[in-house]
């Protein structure tokens, strides 16, 4: 590590999978987005932390091996780690005969990062701090087992034009892959940015309250982030509560940005020139209870863009 320039460096390790968004690939047919997904959310839980992705490991298993789909996904993995800046050193294939049903696989990946001693994030959010919110691809990794109930129960087809992207399928445009946000954000990190939170599982309601400082809370504006039609779309056919859909789904924005109201212009202004679309969406508010998050302006998400 010292031969490669790190000074004090703390090693970061984080491992994930794709989830049922596997279950969409396999109704469609489609695997070239997969490992993209796999990466993504492996590495973007490194940045979180300041760590720079260093290498990516997958493991990939199947009932029987299917050597041309195998290609297509572990090509996909490569063009994740391309985009997240760190190397592809290896992986596992498993062939488990009678465990996965045919034509199904399953995978999971395993990223190691390195970040400085003194720039390890989260730094403490303060009353005050600004939130920023990058925008999303489209559902990224989660929420799909909700989607898949959602496509059943209204009888639609995946080979159907989305009704929110007209010029997809339901199912290219569900399939979008995850966008990694690695090397604009490890970009701007100097610039002063104080936290950062992947949302993933548990969308925006769960994931930013575990990079708060306590008795602090952030104070999310609707109106400040409009939905993207896809979650509106959901929301409508699942007749979701404000609440629900923002706990459930990444609501248009997949990372978020806590920094000092002096350093977001400069932050937002090089995350922008990176090629990500930026909105300020809030702000950390003081209180006396636990760390969470609450919305304002909740009409504005019932129609979306």
């Amino acid at each position: 590590m010292k031969a490669a320039g790190w000074r004090d460096p703390i090693l970061v390790a984080a491992t994930d999978g794709v989830g049922t968004k596997l279950k969409l690939a396999f109704a469609a047919n489609r695997h070239d987005t997969i490992g993209i997904d796999l990466v993504a959310m492996s590495v973007n839980d490194l940045v979180v932390q300041g760590a720079t992705p260093l290498f990516f490991l997958d493991y990939f298993a199947t009932g029987a091996l299917e050597v041309e789909t195998a290609a297509i996904v572990i090509k996909s993995i490569a063009e994740g780690c391309r985009i997240a800046g760190c190397a592809l050193i290896g992986g596992e294939t498993a062939e488990m005969p009678g465990f996965y049903t045919k034509g199904e696989y399953d995978v999971a990946g395993f990223a190691v990062g390195a970040v400085e001693r003194e720039a390890v994030r989260p730094w403490p959010c303060n009353p005050g701090d600004v939130i920023l919110g990058l925008r999303s691809s489209g559902l990224h990794s989660n929420g799909f087992s909700l989607v898949r109930h959602l496509v059943k129960k209204h009888k639609l087809a995946w080979d159907d034009p989305a009704p929110f992207a007209a010029t997809q399928t339901l199912a290219s445009a569900l399939l979008a892959p995850t966008k990694i946000y690695v090397k604009s954000l490890l970009a701007a990190m100097p610039l002063g940015i104080h936290a950062l939170a992947h949302i993933t599982g548990g969308g925006l309601l769960e994931n930013i309250p575990r990079v708060l400082s306590p008795k602090t809370a952030a104070r999310l504006d609707c109106a400040a982030m409009p939905l993207p039609g896809v979650f509106s779309w959901l929301q409508e056919m699942g007749k979701l509560s404000i609440d629900d859909l923002a706990r459930t789904f990444n609501c248009g924005i997949g990372m978020v940005v806590i920094c000092h109201p002096k350093d977001a212009p400069a932050i937002s202004e090089l995350l922008t020139s990176a090629g990500e679309e930026v909105l300020s969406i809030g702000e950390i508010i003081s209180t006396d209870g636990p760390a969470a998050v609450t919305l304002t302006n909740e009409d504005a998400w019932k129609g979306g863009e």
